[in-house]
């Protein structure tokens, strides 16, 4: 599948959802859209790996229906009851290979469903496969929010890994944004899952097809979100930049891309686009990555980013995202106290809440990852977000965060802990990039470099400000802005009202500010005028316009009219 078809999926899908939310808050129909999204998904990995699984031993598929119809199954069943335990595994409306399998083959059911626990960690049973849902919703089925409910408890309860646990929680299938009562709610269900699944049929559609679709939506309900937006996405050309920066050479960028980063960290992960895009600037610079860890405090957001790795072909194995608080580290693999035994992470890349209120505790200051640095205010938790992600970084490793522009100058505790970063010779970089680039702020935001081992005993400045082409609404990076910043960044460029190596003694003389403009500014110095100069052409003119108002007076005097 071409790019743009890929494009195109994500739009398709995006008109759908726009289509159908109606009143609803974006926010709420974003988490049913992506969440069907992700059950198609796993009902493709899960028959794709059941084919395997079975050999010649998986059936072809009948065009019929099953006997088994809704009315004999269902018949005397309210909405809103359980399905009967001896039915339950043959609750199927629509036959597919693994639901003919599993009714001819009963006996063999428990050992099949255990080796796909072993093999791909987790088990869906046919009736709760994407393609009996979506055959629920074309059908108009009344048993289709009843089947949801328990599919995905059931894909939640009976999987091998924690990966899956809770990853549905926060779907309310039974929300009145819905439906005022089940009927309405039903209905409205099933008109979405049609819509999607016939949307989705236009295309051919492979795991990263899935994905990008996923990615594409993330942004757009992004979009509609407004300052909720910051939560859970970085705007993708922002992303770049970070990415781009923390996979090249930590002593030496201009050598170009690592080979391998054995872990990378995003503490505020969010939905894990920005995680995600590590992955793939790596991967496609020819290198491997070893394993993805986020953290994330909003239990939506967190299951939106344990959907989104899976999405992309991430195993479960590969990644590790913790539903926690930052501040207060209360994640135990990151709490480990024998330094031999130290989690670290060859890169770190962070969009924290900007300006974050926080209640910090007389403990905290003993806290390991503030201790020697002193605490941020509680005005502003800038620093200790960027303190938490540096005290786990590697000694060869690159941290990238961003950050508003007042972390790079406010006086108090935050210039204190900003000086030791400094002195420590711990802060590489300072990019400063133009305004009204995020969904949340219109704030222009800076991102901070930061390494515990760096080659370079001075500070770049890139000052971007002003690169950047503007729309209505939001500005935006193009590819040129970002290759400018990046190849800045890499070979350590100074350019005129751009960038500029900056020495430590200069930043030391000016109270270890770092506000940008006063190293690099980007306004043209206005021309320097020569007043002797300009008089003597001022009086060279004076001699012109007389000499053509006597030729001109000639001319009239001839003609017998009157001077002027």
């Amino acid at each position: 599948m071409t790019e743009n078809n890929q494009t195109q999926l994500g739009k398709t899908l995006w008109k759908i959802a726009d289509e159908l939310r109606g009143a609803m808050n974006a926010d709420d129909f974003r988490d049913y859209m992506l969440s069907f999204l992700f059950l198609r998904y796993l009902s493709d990995n899960y028959e794709a790996a059941a084919k395997k699984e079975l050999g010649k031993d998986y059936p072809v598929a009948s065009a019929t229906l099953s006997h088994r119809t809704e009315e004999t199954l269902h018949g005397e069943l309210l909405p809103g009851d359980p399905l009967p335990e001896r039915s339950r595994r043959q609750h199927t409306q629509t036959t597919t290979p693994l639901s003919i399998w599993y009714e001819q083959n009963p006996d063999d059911i428990a050992e099949f469903e255990k080796q796909m626990r072993r093999k791909i960690h987790y088990v869906i049973e046919p009736q709760y496969l994407w393609n009996s849902i979506s055959h629920l919703a074309k059908t108009q089925s009344k048993d289709l929010l009843r089947t949801l409910q328990q599919g995905f408890k059931y894909i939640e309860n009976q999987s091998f890994e924690s990966t899956f646990q809770g990853l549905f929680s926060e779907i309310n299938l039974d929300s009145d944004k819905l439906g005022k009562n089940y009927e309405e709610r039903n209905k409205k269900l099933c008109t979405i899952i049609q819509r999607i699944a016939e949307g989705i049929n236009q295309f051919s559609t492979d795991i990263d097809v899935l994905g990008d679709a996923y990615e594409y939506l993330i942004g757009q309900f992004a979009a509609g979100s407004g300052k909720k937006a910051g939560e859970f996405y970085t705007p993708q050309r922002i992303s770049d930049i970070l990415s781009e920066i923390v996979i090249l050479d930590s002593q030496d960028p201009a050598k170009g891309e690592k080979k391998k980063i054995e872990r990378v960290l995003d503490f505020a992960c969010g939905s894990g686009s920005l995680l995600l895009n590590v992955r793939k600037k790596m991967t496609g610079a020819g290198g491997t990555i070893g394993k993805i860890y986020g953290q994330e405090k909003n239990i939506t957001t967190y299951n939106l980013a344990r959907m989104n790795m899976l999405l992309h072909g991430v195993k479960d194995t590969e990644f590790e995202i913790h539903h926690g608080d930052t501040l207060l580290n209360d994640w135990d693999i990151l709490n480990e106290m024998n330094p031999a035994r130290k989690l670290e992470f060859d890169a770190v890349v962070a969009n924290p809440p900007f300006s974050y209120r926080w209640e910090p505790t007389e403990a905290m200051g003993e806290d390991f990852r503030f201790k020697g640095y002193g605490l941020a205010p509680k005005s502003a938790a800038d620093f200790s977000f960027l303190l938490h992600g540096f005290h786990f970084l590697s000694k060869e490793g690159t941290m990238a965060i961003i950050l508003p522009h007042g972390v790079l100058f406010r006086g108090g505790s935050e210039e204190r802990i900003r000086r030791k970063l400094l002195e420590d010779g711990n802060i590489d970089t300072v990019i400063g990039l133009p305004a009204n680039l995020f969904f949340s702020t219109g704030i222009p935001v800076c991102i901070l470099v930061l390494k515990k081992c760096k080659k370079f005993d001075d500070v770049l400045f890139i000052n971007a400000v002003d690169h950047f082409e503007k729309g209505k609404r939001q500005n935006t990076l193009l590819p040129e802005h970002i290759d400018k910043i990046v190849n800045t960044y890499k070979g350590r460029k100074e350019e005129t009202r751009y960038s500029r190596r900056v020495s430590m003694d200069e930043i030391g003389k000016n109270e270890f500010n770092l506000n940008i403009s006063r190293y690099v500014s980007t306004s043209v110095d206005e021309e320097i005028i020569d007043l002797k100069e300009v008089n003597k052409k001022l009086a060279e003119l004076d001699k012109e316009i007389n000499k053509a108002r006597d030729t001109h007076n000639k001319y009239l005097n001839e003609l017998g009219l009157p001077p002027i």
